[in-house]
């Protein structure tokens, strides 16, 4: 009954028009949600009135919670699952914001941009979020790596492994996930000019890095990780 009750309510959101001054948030903050196709475009649109109308935004160390930033935020989360499905979103229940880097109070003095957490929490830092979106080519997207280890999450374990399209799909996904994590962790350059060291931490952490390069980076990660790249593009839904 719950699912029921739950695709009911997404038909009416996605239903609805555009709220007045959304599309210059987007315009603004947003500078990828004009490069999409029409199609896509108009399918992210009706996923951010879901994420924005079912998720919990909490403002923490001062921040302030603005329809831009709940419209940002739900942008971002969308951008990853606009050829999947925003139902893989379902288990995230809140998205905690700061204003800028913060630290935990019972932790070293190591600022923290963002975090995904295993109760369905996902914690960001706001200007964290703005420079990823409005500096595209980086490589670095807190907002997507946060939300790719969301995605990762969904069978139950942050391990580089989400769930994927169809059986078939793993063996050659873990096969190309599997020889770049390690070529990262040896520090090969060729790799290491795409994909951030922090993706040779673990296996998860590489998964969020190597969406931060595929969204960011996708003709250079074509060009020198193309298996990687291409395990990725079969996953996203993106030619």
């Amino acid at each position: 009954m719950l699912g029921i009750l739950r695709r009911w309510r997404r038909r009416r959101l996605r239903a609805r028009p555009l709220p007045d001054g959304w599309a210059e948030l987007l315009a603004r903050n947003a500078p990828f949600v004009a490069r999409l196709s029409a199609a896509d475009r108009a399918r992210l649109l009706d996923d951010i009135k879901v994420l924005v109308a079912e998720k919990h935004f909490i403002a923490a160390g001062g921040m302030t919670i603005t329809d831009e930033v709940k419209v940002t935020i739900a942008a971002a989360a969308a951008r990853l699952t606009v050829r999947l499905d925003v139902a893989l979103y379902d288990d995230l229940t809140e998205i905690i914001v700061y204003p800028g880097a913060y630290r935990h109070p019972d932790a070293d003095d190591t600022a923290v941009l963002g975090e995904a957490h295993h109760w369905g929490t996902v914690v960001l830092s706001w200007r964290a979020v703005l420079d990823g979106l409005r500096n595209p080519g980086d490589g670095l997207d807190t907002a997507i790596h946060e939300f790719a280890h969301v995605l990762d999450r969904v069978d139950g374990a942050f391990d580089g492994a989400p769930s994927l399209r169809a059986h078939e799909h793993y063996r050659p996904w873990a096969t190309a996930m599997s020889r770049h994590y390690a070529k990262l962790r040896r520090r090969d350059r060729r790799t290491r000019s795409v994909l951030r060291d922090y993706g040779a931490t673990n296996e998860a952490e590489f998964f969020a890095v190597a969406t931060e390069a595929f969204f960011e980076r996708r003709e250079r990660l074509k060009e020198r990780a193309p298996d990687l790249h291409d395990e990725l593009a079969r996953f996203y839904g993106v030619e």
